[in-house]
């Protein structure tokens, strides 16, 4: 069972920090949300059930392949697990599948932050599959949990993370469902678009 989160999309979230191992510094850190608010980014926390098991490696990977993309709209990404930063360590550098790990690999070795979250499986010591996004105002823009079995599309996490970037310079302009890139059209909320969705996508 998990305990429920106390953080809704719109609220702050309470400022923290984890340990973490550092894949591309081959040595290990910490994370702090009030530093990385500080220096406006986002941050995108990607929790996971444990290492050295078998979806989560297959999302590591996938992970990876997006790693660059949101990077460069000012993102700092953290994996999360209850492991230690050691066992983090010794994950990244056996398993194959996250040799193009370069993210920082978060340890909430207490549960506290998973906790905070709502993903925190209190019998198992685990955390689900959970990813939110936090602006640089602190504020939890978007949420997600899936159960353990089945692993998240993180071409739609980074689309995602993408909108919220964009957007918020946007403030009078929405995004339409199939939306992947700037450029792409939008919507302008307004008396005007009521019952009009249709024809403003097509125009």
């Amino acid at each position: 069972m998990s305990e429920v989160t106390t953080i809704q999309v719109g609220q702050v979230v309470p400022d923290f920090s984890m340990d973490t191992y550092e894949p591309s510094k081959q040595d290990f850190g910490k994370f702090n949300l009030a530093e990385t608010m500080k220096a406006g980014k986002w941050t995108v926390l990607v929790f996971y059930p444990a290492d050295f098991t078998f979806v989560c490696a297959t999302e590591f990977s996938a992970l990876a392949e997006q790693h660059a993309a949101l990077k460069a709209i000012g993102v700092e990404l953290l994996t999360v697990s209850t492991d230690t930063k050691f066992t983090h360590m010794a994950w990244q550098r056996d398993e194959g599948e996250l040799k193009g790990v370069q993210y920082a690999m978060a340890s909430d070795t207490t549960g506290k932050v998973s906790k905070m979250f709502g993903v925190y499986m209190a019998e198992a010591g685990l955390a689900l599959r959970g990813s939110f996004i936090i602006g640089p105002d602190g504020k939890l823009h978007g949420s997600e949990i899936n159960f353990l079995n089945i692993g998240r599309n993180m071409e739609e996490l980074t689309r995602k993370v993408s909108a919220f970037v964009h957007f918020s310079k946007l403030p009078s302009e929405a995004c339409p469902a199939k939306w992947k890139k700037a450029g792409d059209r939008t919507l302008k909320p307004g008396a005007k678009l009521v019952g009009k969705v249709h024809e403003a996508l097509k125009g």
